[in-house]
C-alpha cells in the first residue's frame, strides 16, 4: 500500500519507518525546519534490536509536494492534537486529494474535526499502545512494542489491519471505536498532568497518598463521563484497561495504590510524561486540554462533574503560557492540592 504520514514525531516515524521496511511505500509531510533537519542528519527507527534508516526524499513540507509522490491510499494523521486545526486548515483546499486518514492521535475529538473538514467517510479512528520515545536527534526507539487498534468499520479496516500487521504493529480490530479511543484516553491521564504540573516523575506522584488521591479522583471522574456516555472500558492491544478501570474504581486506596505504582513505574521506566515534554519544550502548548479538558467538555454535556479534570486542564494551560509561574509549583504538592481543594468545595455547592 502507500501512505503519507502527517507528523514525523515518535508515533509518525514509528508507524512509517515500520510499514516502510515492510515494503510499502510512505512519504512524511511535516514543517519544512523538520523536513530540513532530517534531510541534513537524517532518522532511524531503532525497533527490537533492527535499526530502519529512513530515506530523506520521503520527506516534504508541503501536501502539493507530497501528492507528487502519490497517489495513496491512506494518511496517517500523528500530529500532536493542539495542531490538528491548523493542520486541517492547510489542507482544506485539497480535499478531493486525500486519502481516508487513519488518526492515531491521543485525545477523543481529533476524529470529529476530521470528520467535520473533510466528511466522516475521510477519518479511520486509530489508537497505538506501544511506547516510543526520541533519546536523541535523528532517533527514534520502541521500548514496548505493544500493537494498535482500528476500527472495524471503515472500508479500508481489513486492507489496513494486513498492511500494519504485515509491519510487526500487531493490528486488533475494534467494533466501538469511541469506546477504543476513550479507553487509551484513560491510560494516557495516569500521573501526566500532576507530573508537568510539579516536574516530579509519575512514580513519585503515586508514591505520595494525598497526590495518589488526586489521581484516583481525576480517573474516576473520567469513567463517570464513560458511563454517562454508555462506553465501555476495553482492553487495548497489551493494556488491560479493564484491569486499570477495576483497580481506579473498586479496591481500596492502599491496594489500589500498590498497585497502580507498579504500573506507572514499568509503563513509565522512570521518564517524565508527554505533558511535562511539551511544558519544556518551550513551544507555550500542552495537549492537556484535548486529553482532560476533554473530559470536562464531555461531562459538561451529560451533567457529570469534573471539578480535578478542570483545575489540572486550567492550571498546566496557565504554566505553558507563563513559565514565571511553574517555580510556585515546582515539587511543591501543597500548591496544586490547595487548588484541588477549592474546586472540589466548588463542585460540592
Amino acid at each position: 500500500m502507500r501512505f503519507v504520514v502527517f507528523g514525523a514525531g515518535a508515533i509518525g516515524t514509528y508507524l512509517g519507518g515500520s510499514l516502510f521496511a515492510a515494503g510499502h511505500t510512505v512519504a512524511f509531510l511535516d514543517t519544512a525546519e523538520t523536513v530540513a533537519r532530517v534531510r541534513q542528519n537524517g532518522l532511524a527507527l531503532e525497533d527490537r534490536g533492527r535499526t530502519i534508516q529512513l530515506p530523506a526524499e520521503g520527506y516534504v513540507s508541503s501536501w502539493p509536494e507530497a501528492y507528487r509522490l502519490g497517489p495513496f491510499d491512506a494518511g496517517i494523521f500523528a500530529l500532536k492534537s493542539y495542531d490538528t486545526r491548523t493542520a486541517l486548515r492547510q489542507l482544506a483546499g485539497f480535499s478531493r486529494e486525500l486519502p481516508p486518514l487513519v488518526c492515531v492521535q491521543n485525545g477523543v475529538e481529533n476524529e470529529g474535526a476530521i470528520a467535520g473538514a473533510l466528511g466522516a467517510d475521510r477519518v479511520i479512528p486509530a489508537t497505538v499502545t506501544s511506547a516510543i520515545g526520541r533519546p536523541a536527534p535523528g532517533r527514534v526507539v520502541v521500548s514496548r512494542a505493544r500493537g494498535m487498534g482500528l476500527t472495524a468499520h471503515h472500508a479500508l479496516s481489513r486492507a489496513l489491519a494486513a498492511a500494519f500487521g504485515e509491519a510487526g504493529l500487531a493490528p486488533r480490530l475494534y467494533a466501538h471505536p469511541l469506546a477504543m479511543k476513550w479507553s487509551k484516553l484513560l491510560t494516557n491521564l495516569m500521573a501526566n498532568a500532576s507530573s508537568a504540573i510539579l516536574e516530579m516523575l509519575p512514580e513519585e506522584i503515586f508514591h505520595d497518598a494525598a497526590l495518589f488521591r488526586v489521581e484516583l479522583e481525576m480517573m474516576r471522574e473520567c469513567l463517570r463521563v464513560m458511563r454517562a456516555l454508555r462506553l465501555a472500558v476495553v482492553d487495548l492491544p497489551r493494556t488491560p484497561v479493564r484491569a486499570l478501570a477495576f483497580a481506579v474504581e473498586r479496591l481500596p486506596m492502599s491496594l489500589a495504590q500498590a498497585a497502580l505504582s507498579r504500573v506507572v513505574g514499568g509503563g513509565r521506566g522512570g521518564k517524565m510524561p508527554s505533558f511535562y515534554l511539551d511544558l519544556q519544550s518551550g513551544r507555550g502548548r500542552t495537549e492537556v486540554d484535548w486529553l482532560n479538558g476533554a473530559i470536562v467538555r464531555a461531562g459538561a454535556t451529560v451533567g457529570v462533574a469534573t471539578p480535578i479534570n478542570a483545575t489540572l486542564t486550567v492550571t498546566l494551560m496557565r504554566l505553558a503560557g507563563e513559565s514565571t509561574q511553574r517555580a510556585a509549583y515546582r515539587r511543591n504538592p501543597s500548591t496544586l492540592l490547595r487548588e484541588v481543594e477549592r474546586a472540589r468545595a466548588h463542585a460540592s455547592t
